[in-house]
């Protein structure tokens, strides 16, 4: 029986793979966009980014790398380093694993992926609160443009795949046990809640 992974030609597809610069750039510029969506629906996560205004994270995952700098207004913008040559971060963090395979599979598992980080402590610090804390509330986004029965019909079909991908990760050989509960996609009751008022 083989124990190849099925997954093995992608895996190294996706490691010899260098994507053109221009998507590259667009894909950065809407990674940079949908994190400030997320950040600003969350005041405390705004303030607690404006307290280290102007400190500059470097975020390397293999190949793709992406410089960001937190604004006064507590979010955050990408800086070219053709631009702006001189740019030393105050903050390193590097995915560990270099599969992304291996980075889907620790996720699904509810577990964060493998990260090195080097720099200022506070940063981190409030990167990591960031993490734990901010949640992207993909249905009530969805409701703004669909209504609320389409974006609970595409939520939940949303959990449900989550939920069928962490079955298929967990049964996997190698694979880890992964949590039954599904996690929710949407942001927790008692965030609707305040929401409400």
């Amino acid at each position: 029986m083989s124990t190849t992974s099925p997954f093995s030609f992608l895996e190294s597809l996706a490691t010899r793979f260098q994507p053109p610069a221009w998507v590259v750039d667009e894909a950065q510029q809407r990674l940079v966009l949908l994190v400030n969506h997320v950040v600003m629906q969350e005041k405390e996560a705004q303030d607690r980014l404006t307290r280290k205004k102007g400190n500059v994270i470097h975020v390397r995952w293999g190949v793709l790398a992406i410089d960001l700098r937190i604004t006064p207004a507590g979010l955050f913008e990408r800086v070219l380093r053709s631009v702006d040559q001189a740019i030393k971060p105050d903050l390193l963090v590097s995915v560990a694993a270099d599969s992304p395979l291996a980075v889907v599979q620790s996720v699904l598992a509810g577990k964060p992926p493998p990260v090195k980080i080097e720099g200022d402590v506070q940063l981190a610090a409030e990167l990591g609160w960031l993490a734990e804390n901010l949640r992207w509330d993909v249905e009530e986004d969805l409701s703004r443009m669909l209504g609320d029965i389409p974006a609970h019909v595409l939520a939940d079909a949303g959990r449900k795949l989550v939920a069928s991908l962490k079955q298929f990760v967990a049964m996997r050989p190698g694979g880890q046990a992964a949590s039954t509960a599904v996690t929710p996609m949407a942001a927790p009751a008692a965030d609707a809640a305040k929401a409400s008022k």
